[in-house]
């Protein structure tokens, strides 16, 4: 635990990253309630600014259901280069503090720093400051011992935030803290958190090991630690990655197949940015789809050969949901890299028109 305090994490996210890049490229746009998206009303939104979430309108929503909460909503079809260049340039600005950087998207990156002598909130100011003045974007961050603790931090006094949890504040701090708050607790796992009293994280500790693994399997053990503030995941750089993916925990659980697959479009282009960001060595090996039950369990199923499409992602999804006749609330999607011999994965490329098409 002593290693983990001494560790200085900043994560920065990017307010509503894709249309700020279009506010900013048509400032004619700037009062508008602004999304980005599929250009059918059966596409769903990647992003919008904060002028269309006072209209109840959120990322993943559907165009048709965002058009009725919002009717004037101007929605932009994604445009996947621009952004990626964007990101490029923010990692630029990442690079002049560290080489310990670990993306989650093309918005959002883990930075290790504790090597550094500069208090970690000042870096992270200065890092939000470069990205306003060379891109004219803004970002927010989070400063804190430890990932977990870090990303919640970010979204604490968003837009425009930087809020800072030392590690003589963490006991206090997570005592308040909403178990929604939680990394990996969704809509139905709060439910039951509530149904026996537990609200806070202080609640939550209050719990043994054994009583919350009785309650949530597997996951009660993380639970243990987590409500605690303790997360001793180091930072990966993305240059030693053996895979990657991006992953959903559902607010509901999803109870049928039809469900699960109208969310793969929003992660399989997520996956995609992802991937178009790294480098261009890097040689794809593996599709994999990994569904977490409502039950806990989890299940993953990986291919090879495969061509890296949105059609296969479902194929590969619908095979995962029939091993369980229960609720999903939790899909994930990513690839595996070959190691540094290079194999026939060169052949394995990304149907970018197919994940489109929305």
């Amino acid at each position: 635990m002593l290693g983990n305090m001494e560790r200085k994490i900043i994560h920065i996210d990017m307010d509503c990253f894709y249309a700020a890049i279009e506010v900013r490229d048509n400032p004619s746009l700037r009062p508008e309630p602004v999304a980005v998206g599929g250009r059918s009303l059966r596409g769903v939104l990647t992003t919008c600014n904060y002028e269309a979430r006072r209209f109840g309108v959120r990322s993943a929503m559907p165009n048709f259901m965002a058009l009725k909460k919002c009717p004037h909503l101007v929605i932009l079809p994604v445009r996947f280069d621009a952004y990626r260049r964007e990101s490029l340039r923010i990692r630029k600005i990442f690079e002049r503090y560290t080489d310990l950087i670990e993306p989650l998207s093309l918005d959002e990156a883990f930075l290790d720093v504790s090597s550094r002598k500069e208090d970690a909130k000042e870096i992270a100011f200065q890092i939000k400051k470069q990205i306003r003045r060379e891109l004219g974007l803004v970002a927010s961050a989070g400063v804190a011992p430890n990932k977990m603790l870090a990303k919640i931090a970010s979204d604490w006094k968003k837009p425009d935030g930087l809020f800072q949890i030392l590690a003589s504040e963490i006991d206090g701090f997570m005592s308040d803290l909403p178990v929604s708050k939680i990394w990996g607790i969704g809509k139905k796992s709060e439910e039951k958190l509530h149904s026996k009293g537990i609200d806070t994280c202080g609640d939550l500790q209050a719990f043994t090991a054994l009583q919350l693994a009785h309650i949530f399997g597997k996951f009660g053990s993380e639970l243990y630690n987590l409500c605690r503030g303790i997360d001793d995941r180091p930072v990966v750089s993305d240059r030693i990655r053996k895979s990657i993916s991006v992953e959903r925990t559902f607010p509901a659980n999803l109870d049928t197949l039809e469900a699960c697959l109208s969310k793969i479009e929003t992660l399989f282009a997520e996956l995609e940015e992802d991937i178009l960001r790294l480098k261009s060595d890097r040689q794809i090996a593996k599709l994999f789809v990994k569904l977490k039950f409502a039950d806990f369990t989890r299940t993953t199923i990986e291919r090879s050969g495969l061509k890296i499409s949105r059609k296969n992602a479902e194929m590969l999804c619908q095979e995962a949901f029939g091993r369980k006749a229960l609720p999903v609330r939790l899909i994930g999607i990513g690839v595996r890299f070959a190691g540094e011999t290079r194999t026939s994965s060169r052949q394995l490329q990304f149907d970018f028109a197919s994940s489109r098409s929305g």
